[in-house]
């Protein structure tokens, strides 16, 4: 079987108009993906060139080797039908190594059609890191290389407005473009580049922040034959991820026009305030993560897809979306009812494997931070409690429930047979410590340690009671019959 190459997947020569820090799963299947449509059906007509942000490992080689070309295929659900979508993505044009080739990586400062920077160099990316040095090829940090290319592009075109560029971080914090232009300008000031390049970074660069959303699985391992088989040709570097896709583009000056994205019916806003959109994905997706998903592993199941396919659980999490979370939201309610109609449809995505106890990673900041506020608003708004919400904190405090430390992590019994947790230390020491306390009791603990939640939730009306009362009966008498005589389908 032959290898995917430039002949089986020939493209015409384009322009590079971005410059992409970081090869991996997610901006393939997403930023790569757009952009290739784009250069199909708009007059985007430009090429993408993957730059190594770090100094360890890479797919360059086979990158290479396949001609710059690899495979996006999507799989899932799409209106509740099973879907399976496969394009050869010819966007990318070259891949060069800062480190081991600085030189060709540093003259991309120098292209005159170049006009957006993508990166996703993890979290702990967009750092200022004030050891970090101008004269280094290349500088350490992601910051730091992005400032000295900045400054060398300014150079090199003498200032000129138009060369600015539009720089589009999707790593996975809050405001990344606010986060990154403070550390670049900290580091311009840092190295005394001058006020007339902290000016042009002003004027003709624009940072924006943006919000990304997609499940990228990635290279399909032990599959990867068969699917070969059915595409009729070998690629090293396929990628596969879920039909779903959302991209919001915040920025206060408008760069529509450039990037024509949602007039070819691409999942991508332009806004000039993503916080919305950023909530609607916190409160609704992750929210409904992390409150169905304690109370569905004890009921036995360990990954999201089973627990999707049985009906009482099924109904409690869009019980608790429906019912309970979109009433808190302040977007168009036609909008949040279609988004979780679609996180429905992703959680029940067949060739997804997503494990219950991995979304449990630190599941109490995880609730304080998607959970809470929607039952902080509910209660404000009602006067009542939200009985799923309420109930997804006694489910919360049942996983945690009479487990003991070891090696750093909270070591559980479910059925007879051991289950660890990792949360911050003082949550596991919590639990490890107030084992034997009556139910009452550690529940007010709980609730009303404001390191854990901030504002004391023993204050809400009746929560401590509902708390109880629930996680009571779930150590007497179990999840599941519990939530069969609370949540009858």
């Amino acid at each position: 079987m032959d290898r995917l190459n430039a002949a089986m997947a020939p493209a015409q020569e384009r322009p590079v108009k971005v410059l992409q820090f970081g090869e991996g799963n997610f901006l393939r299947a997403f930023v790569d993906y757009f952009l290739d449509i784009a250069n199909e059906k708009t007059d985007f007509n430009g090429s993408i060139v993957l730059v190594k942000p770090i100094e360890m490992g890479s797919l360059f080689p086979a990158f290479k080797e396949q001609d710059y070309r690899y495979t996006v295929m999507l799989r899932g659900l799409v209106d509740g039908e099973p879907v399976e979508q496969t394009r050869v993505i010819t966007s990318v044009s070259d891949a060069v190594d800062a480190y081991r080739d600085y030189d060709r990586y540093a003259g991309y400062a120098r292209c005159e059609t170049l006009r957006f920077i993508v990166s996703n160099t993890t979290e702990a990316g967009i750092v200022l890191d004030e050891s970090d040095d101008m004269a280094l090829c290349p500088p350490k940090s992601y910051p730091g290389k992005l400032c000295k290319f900045l400054y060398e592009r300014a150079e090199h075109f003498d200032y000129a407005a138009d060369k600015g560029l539009v720089i589009l971080p999707v790593e996975l914090i809050d405001d990344n473009g606010i986060q990154l232009r403070r550390c670049v300008k900290a580091l311009a000031k840092l190295w005394n580049l001058g006020e007339r390049f902290e000016q042009w970074l002003d004027d003709s660069c624009v940072f924006t922040s943006t919000l990304v959303d997609r499940i990228v699985t990635g290279y399909p391992r032990g599959e990867a034959e068969a699917i070969w088989q059915k595409i009729g040709y070998e690629d090293n570097i396929i990628v596969t991820a879920e039909p779903f896709g959302l991209w919001v583009i915040e920025s206060a000056k408008d760069i529509s026009a450039e990037l024509p994205l949602p007039a070819i019916g691409l999942p991508v806003i332009f806004t000039d305030n993503q916080k919305p959109y950023k909530q609607r994905k916190v409160r609704i997706l992750n929210g409904a993560h992390t409150s169905f998903v304690p109370a569905a592993f004890q009921c036995g199941y360990d990954i999201v897809l089973d627990a999707m396919n049985d009906p009482m659980i099924l109904n409690f999490m869009q019980k608790t979306l429906y019912d309970e979370v979109i009433p808190t939201l302040t977007l168009d309610k036609a909008d949040l009812m279609a988004f979780a109609e679609a996180v429905t449809g992703r959680f029940k995505n067949p060739f997804i494997k997503h494990a219950l106890l991995a979304i449990c990673l630190n599941s109490v900041s995880k609730w304080r931070a998607r959970c809470m506020p929607s039952l902080l608003i509910y209660v404000e708004k009602t006067g009542k409690l939200p009985e799923h919400l309420t109930f997804s904190l006694a489910s919360l405090m049942g996983l945690y429930h009479g487990g003991t430390l070891k090696d750093g992590k909270l070591e559980c019994l479910r059925d007879g047979q051991p289950y660890q947790l990792q949360d911050d230390a003082a949550v596991l020491e919590f639990f490890a410590g107030s084992a034997n306390l009556p139910v009452r009791e550690q529940v007010e603990q709980f609730l009303g340690n404001e390191s854990f939640f901030g504002p004391d939730l023993v204050k809400v009306p009746g929560i401590v009671d509902s708390v109880a009362e629930s996680l009571e009966a779930i150590l007497e008498r179990g999840m599941r019959a519990v939530m069969e005589e609370k949540f009858p389908v």
